[in-house]
Formats: C-alpha cells, sequence, structure tokens
C-alpha cells in the first residue's frame, strides 16, 4: 500500500479549544478512510505543524493521490474546527523520499 503524508500548518487554537484537540481531530478524520500510521507535532520557522503518515488502498498511481489529497483536505476540514490553519502539504513516498503530490 502506498504511504502518504499530510503536513498542516497550526496558526492559533479557536476559544475554548485545548492544544491536543488539534492532532485528535487530525488522526480522528483520516481514520475514517486509512491507517493511520503515525502522528507529530513539530515546530517549523517557529510554526506548529502537525504530520500525518497514513496509507492509502493501492489501485491506479493517480487514483491514489487524488485519494490522498481528498482526505488531507477532510483532515483539514476537521482541525478547522478547533484551531486556525496555514498550508497543507501532501507527500508520498516513492524509493525512499518524500515527493509532493
Amino acid at each position: 500500500m502506498p504511504s502518504f503524508q499530510a503536513k498542516l500548518k497550526v496558526t492559533g487554537l479557536k476559544p475554548g479549544k485545548p492544544p491536543e484537540a488539534v492532532m485528535a481531530a487530525a488522526v480522528e478524520a483520516l481514520e475514517t478512510r486509512h491507517h493511520v500510521e503515525s502522528s507529530q507535532l513539530d515546530i517549523v520557522g517557529g510554526v506548529p505543524q502537525i504530520s500525518l503518515r497514513f496509507l492509502v488502498e493501492a489501485r491506479d498511481y493517480r487514483g491514489e493521490n487524488s485519494e490522498a489529497r481528498e482526505s488531507a483536505a477532510m483532515m483539514r476540514d476537521a482541525v478547522e474546527r478547533v484551531a486556525l490553519t496555514g498550508n497543507l502539504y501532501v507527500l508520498r513516498r516513492s524509493r525512499g523520499k518524500w515527493a509532493p503530490v
């Protein structure tokens, strides 16, 4: 199964929402469609960024990429209920390297 990664900048929390709600919303949204392999929080250039690795069911290359992008957008929508977000990046693992899709 192809491995993908969604990276989402988090620029702030919505009032009354705890920081842990961000990752919980992201993982919960992706798990409705895919197996989430890992999740982590990094600080990139002083801005929090969540990263989630997930697997997409194998089929045609273009369809896999499309499904990964749709799922990442769905994840961002879920996170936006609890936080303000910035850029979303979707990457695919190919030959040991991550490349944008």
